[in-house]
């Protein structure tokens, strides 16, 4: 006989055989009559009983006795199987020692069975009606089956170790406030399956190690204004199903790892100015489901979570603040959008203002990198412009001089015109080009009206120049030679084309406007037409071509400057 040992002050009483329990009533007799053919035991129509009936009516005591077995009443190999029975009292298990099934389905009881830390083979409880479960401890070789059972209060599964998988597709757990299902580091060899469950109250499977899937596919979890399902450092070799599930209050899995996916494909998880779904610290070896009508109703926190693809769409993404993505690291989107512009909307839901910070700028390269790992180089390097702005934005209001605020708005507007902050040198070409064109018809109109001229004082104070300044009717004294010279400009003819229409001008280097604005463009370049030409502002317009040869000169050392630093990656944030 294994029969465990009353405690002082226990409710199971000291009964050495079943004559101990006469008068057995008629559900009783048939249970012993049937006790070791091995049939599954129905009593009346096997289904649960809905009130007490003494045709049904079976005491706990006399089950545990059973159970436990003694040489005249030994249990069939396949244990003790019965259904439809109303049990009363408390079956009271703990620290027992069952090499057999018990599998008591359909049933009601009126009292929590207890099995703290009992070790038994397979338990199933499928379809009755319970109070709760006490089985803190328990050790099962195989199963521990609940599916479509009813419970009206907690099951307790705290530190229980299952050699095959929990099922409790279909349960009906109430515990509303509290937590309904406990499986605080629970053990199993395969997985916890709530399929369509419908739990009131918290569900802690926190430090639990599972070799299968926690799948709650269209559960239904309910424990508003708490946490309602605790996944805390969870390690489960498969996945964490929640499609289609409803999870009112928060569901949370800080430092969880899951070997396959994480899918809430369809799934409303909903916690109001709070946390909907956190998974920080957490690592999902496969890949993030967030699609097909996902409804997230507070926050998703994925703060420094690596996950190894993202599926989602837009339409399930959360309202703008209920967003986190620092640190978070992904392999790649496998579905839904993978374009720089959605994806910048994805990150524009983070607020850090919120969780008192001004920006985060990891987010943000990290995109960058997977749009670059995926082939999207230009939406990558948008990206990294977009965080520029804004991490350039926040210096800037972290700034409490104006003065120092207003210098770095006017370095930030130039470098994100020119250089797009560093991400796009080439676009400093560009502006050059457009300097150059510039250039090209300010001086090309500038010579044409007579506003250019030679840049050599020799030129400058010989004839060939000084008297094409006069017509050809008027003379001038030249101090110079002591003589009246004559004026060599024909009628309507200016200075610089009379210049040029004399002999002594013919060895002068021709001036070239798209050459001439490339000179003076490019600092470094020497091209020689800006050592011979020079925009005289004594002549109509030549102050507008001077003052924009000055102009022209600065902006080329600029954008030159800007280019070195822009090519050298010295203007990026880093």
């Amino acid at each position: 006989m294994n029969q465990k040992a009353p405690q002082p002050g226990s409710h199971v009483p000291v009964l050495q055989s079943l004559a101990d329990f006469h008068p057995l009533s008629a559900a009783e007799t048939k249970v012993v009559a049937h006790l070791q053919l091995g049939d599954f035991d129905r009593l009346g129509d096997g289904l649960r009983p809905e009130q007490e009936d003494p045709e049904r009516t079976v005491r706990a005591d006399l089950l545990r006795y059973l159970i436990l077995g003694d040489g005249a009443y030994r249990l069939h190999e396949k244990g003790l199987r019965l259904s439809g029975a109303w049990i009363i009292g408390i079956l009271d298990l703990e620290g027992c020692r069952i090499p057999r099934d018990i599998g008591l389905k359909d049933c009601h009881f009126d009292a929590s069975p207890v099995l703290r830390s009992a070790v038994i083979d397979n338990l199933f409880l499928d379809g009755s009606a319970l109070p709760g479960l006490q089985a803190d401890r328990l050790e099962a070789r195989g199963v521990l089956s609940l599916r479509g059972a009813i419970v009206t209060g907690e099951i307790r599964l705290p530190g229980a170790r299952i050699g095959g998988s929990i099922e409790a597709d279909g349960v009906s757990i109430t515990s509303p406030g509290d937590m309904a299902f406990d499986a605080e580091a629970l053990e199993t060899r395969g997985g916890i399956l709530l399929r369509g469950a419908n739990v009131r109250g918290g569900i802690n499977l926190s430090a639990a190690r599972l070799g299968g899937d926690v799948n709650a596919v269209g559960a239904q979890i309910e424990r508003p204004g708490e946490v309602a399902l605790n996944a805390d450092a969870i390690v489960a070799g498969g996945d964490l199903a929640l499609r289609g599930a409803t999870i009112v209050g928060e569901t949370r899995l800080l430092g969880a790892r899951f070997g396959g996916d994480v899918n809430c494909t369809s799934a409303s998880l909903s916690q109001p100015d709070g946390n909907a779904l956190r998974l920080n610290r957490a690592i999902i070896d496969g890949a993030f489901f967030l699609r097909q009508g996902a409804s997230v109703e507070g926050a998703l926190d994925l703060t420094a979570t690596t996950i190894g693809a993202i599926d989602d769409d837009q339409s399930s993404w959360p309202k703008t603040g209920d967003l986190l993505l620092n640190r978070c690291r992904y392999g790649a989107f496998i579905g839904g959008p993978a374009d720089a512009a959605s994806r910048l909307d994805w990150l524009s839901r983070q607020t850090p203002e919120r969780w008192n910070a001004d920006f985060w700028p990891q987010p943000y390269e990290h995109l960058s990198m997977v749009l670059r790992e995926m082939g999207h180089d230009e939406d990558a390097r948008t990206v990294l412009i977009a965080k520029e702005r804004l991490q350039r934005r926040a210096r800037r209001a972290r700034a409490k001089n104006p003065i120092l605020r207003a210098s770095l708005a006017i370095v930030d507007g130039v470098l994100a015109v020119t250089l797009r902050y560093g991400r796009q040198p080439l676009l400093v070409l560009v502006w050059l080009m457009l300097f150059w064109a510039i250039g090209t018809g300010v001086f090309a109109f500038a010579y044409r009206d007579g506003a250019m001229k030679p840049n050599n004082p020799i030129v400058l104070r010989s004839p060939e120049w000084t008297m094409c300044d006069l017509p050809q009717t008027e003379i001038r004294y030249m101090p110079s030679t002591g003589q009246d010279l004559a004026g060599r400009a024909a009628v309507g003819e200016d200075q610089l084309t009379c210049f040029r229409n004399q002999p002594e001008a013919a060895s002068y280097p021709e001036f070239n406007a798209p050459m001439y604005s490339l000179d003076v463009l490019l600092p470094v370049a020497s091209i020689g037409q800006r050592e011979y030409w020079r925009p005289d502002s004594m002549k109509p317009n030549g102050t507008f071509s001077l003052r924009y040869f000055f102009f022209q000169s600065v902006i080329g050392w600029a954008l030159s400057l800007l280019a070195v630093a822009g090519f050298s990656g010295l203007v990026k944030s880093h």
